[in-house]
């Protein structure tokens, strides 16, 4: 059975943390303002200390604003839950158990019988192209393969929408370009909302069907781009005449002007206390 498919709404948040060495506290999100519908692919993009992974800890459940409001449909987010899936940079699985027992365990945790879980597990297996690696421990996997993996087990409590943190940071060229594609993939098999923060921004640009620029600190969203190269490549299958596209050079290097005029900025500018 599908999971019914809720639009997520930030609205007017802010996150203010202490500050240690400076003392009163530094606003790290700012007037943050969001929406994700069902089958969004949104990728958030900006300066070292724009607050990514800070908006994807609120989203995650693991923080809580200082100001707004976050709902997944008409539901507050108020703490981690199994409509979100989470992703990780390093995958974070059980080296004890393997990777049928890691791709379960969500649902092992619920309760649910071994049989229907393992059927669920299996087809997520599958999907990311691993039915063959069940009984394997995970140092038997490749780094990719492992991705792999993490992202089964974040499918297989059927959640409404994938939270991904920078989860090819680790991975080398050819590796990382092969589960983008597989992300890819995914999101047109299973029409889930996609929320994925990176530092690279042809990565950005080739796997998001919406791309929010994010301001060093205060974070804050500043640019907002609708995008089809995801789509293009889901028609054609090649990658790399997506990439060395006219127009994805040229969008490329809009990002790249931002991000880097936004870096100078935050250089010439004192931090932000309140």
């Amino acid at each position: 059975m599908t999971a019914p498919m809720e639009a997520l709404h930030v609205t007017g948040v802010n996150v203010t943390y202490p500050s240690l060495q400076h003392g009163g506290s530094v606003v790290a999100l700012k007037d943050v303002n969001l929406q994700i519908n069902s089958g969004d692919f949104v990728v958030a993009l900006g300066a070292s200390g724009c607050g990514k992974t800070t908006l994807l800890n609120l989203l995650a459940g693991f923080l809580s604003p200082t100001q707004g409001e976050l709902l997944l449909g008409n539901k507050p987010i108020v703490g981690p839950g199994s409509d979100r899936g989470v992703v990780f940079q390093k995958h974070a699985l059980l080296p004890w158990l393997n990777v049928m027992e890691n791709t379960e365990f969500g649902l092992k945790l619920q309760g649910v019988p071994k049989n229907q879980r393992r059927a669920t597990a299996a087809k997520n297996l599958e999907l990311v192209g691993l039915q063959d690696f069940h009984q394997h421990m995970i140092y038997q996997l490749s780094g990719g393969m492992q991705q792999r993996v993490g992202i089964a087990r974040a499918l297989t409590c059927n959640p409404a929408m994938l939270l991904m943190d920078e989860p090819m940071a680790a991975l080398d060229a050819l590796t990382r370009e092969t589960i983008q594609e597989l992300l890819l993939d995914v999101w047109r098999h299973t029409n889930k909302m996609f929320f994925f923060i990176t530092h690279s921004v042809e990565e950005a640009l080739f796997l998001g069907s919406r791309l929010v620029v994010m301001s060093p600190r205060p974070g804050r969203i500043t640019h907002t781009y609708e995008l089809d190269f995801n789509k293009r490549f889901l028609e054609s299958r090649d990658a790399r005449a997506i990439k060395s596209s006219k127009d994805f050079i040229a969008m490329r290097e809009i990002i790249l002007s931002i991000i880097y005029g936004d870096e100078r900025a935050a250089e010439q500018s004192e931090p932000i206390h309140v």
